[in-house]
Formats: structure tokens, C-alpha cells, sequence
């Protein structure tokens, strides 16, 4: 006889799912009795007669499962439909996602305020400008006086610019 699963033998883990199958693996999940956590937001979507409140996945393609740290509660996820992977640096041995990060991701939705979703970035990465009119210039992250700064360098000549971005305009190369 198996020992009863106890809260503290309990770990989250990230979940990579099919394109645009977040909701549906959520569901089948649930279904089986698997505690899922789903960061999602309403968005307003426009159609030339309508317009409607639309559920999108906080983090498209990812959910969170709440599972035992066995091998056999991993295989149960793993055999649902529309589950692709576990997440971890090792192929094939998930990493485990702080509890505090999941409590604040809860804490935050739960109050319903608006959020944009942020590139995750570190200063001295290589990154690019994807819209406005500096689309497609590159340079290396920077942050100065706590503000976001895009450094612009010729090396040959060793010299740098930079100049003041918003992180949400670029993304990672």
C-alpha cells in the first residue's frame, strides 16, 4: 500500500503544450484529478461586427502542473493529450518552479490588473528592436539610472552610443 501523497511532496512544474491547446490540456488535466494552474487574461478582440472578451494564456504554450516528485505522476502527465514536455536544464528531469513564484503569479491575476507580457532579458545580452521606427537595430542591452538602454557600438573604432528604449520594444537575438 502506497503512503498518502502529502502537501510537502508536492512540487510545481512548467508543462510545454501544444500550440494554442493550453485550455484543452488544462481541462483533460483536471479531469484527472491533477491540481493546474493556468495563468490566463481577458483581452478585448475586435471583429468588424463585434467586439469580445477573449481569454488568452498569460504564457502562450506553458502551464503550471502541481504534481508528487515520482516518476509515475510525471508519466500521467506526460500521456495527456496536447502535453509536448517538461521543462528543466537536463532533458527528461523536470526543474521545479518556486512555490513563491506561483503564489505571486496567483496574487497578481487574482487582482485583475492589466499586464503586458515582458521580455525576459539581462543587461549585456544581444537584443533587437522589433517595431517603431528603429525596427531591426541591434545592439546589447544596458540599463542606466534605471532605465532600459540600447548601446549601439562600432567596434573597430571602440566607440558606443546609446540611447533610451522601452524593454517591450525588443526582444532577444
Amino acid at each position: 500500500m502506497q503512503p498518502e501523497t502529502t502537501k510537502n511532496s508536492l512540487s510545481w512544474y512548467v508543462v510545454q503544450v501544444k500550440s494554442r491547446h493550453e485550455f484543452k490540456v488544462c481541462e483533460r488535466l483536471t479531469g484527472a484529478g491533477i491540481d493546474v494552474f493556468l495563468p490566463s487574461m481577458e483581452r478585448l478582440s475586435k471583429w468588424k461586427d463585434r467586439n469580445r472578451l477573449i481569454s488568452f494564456p498569460l504564457f502562450p504554450g506553458y502551464l503550471f502542473v502541481h504534481i508528487d516528485t515520482a516518476q509515475s505522476a510525471r508519466m500521467m502527465v506526460l500521456k495527456t493529450s496536447g502535453v509536448v514536455k517538461f521543462l528543466g536544464v537536463i532533458p527528461g528531469e523536470p526543474e521545479s518552479v518556486p512555490e513563491d513564484q506561483i503564489l505571486s503569479l496567483k496574487k497578481v491575476l487574482e487582482t485583475k490588473t492589466t499586464l503586458d507580457l515582458y521580455p525576459y532579458l539581462h543587461e549585456g545580452q544581444r537584443v533587437r528592436i522589433k517595431r517603431g521606427p528603429l525596427a531591426g537595430v541591434e545592439g546589447i542591452l544596458s540599463q542606466k539610472s534605471g532605465r532600459q538602454m540600447l548601446v549601439l557600438s562600432v567596434d573597430i573604432i571602440r566607440q558606443s552610443t546609446a540611447l533610451t528604449i522601452e524593454a517591450g520594444d525588443v526582444e532577444a537575438i
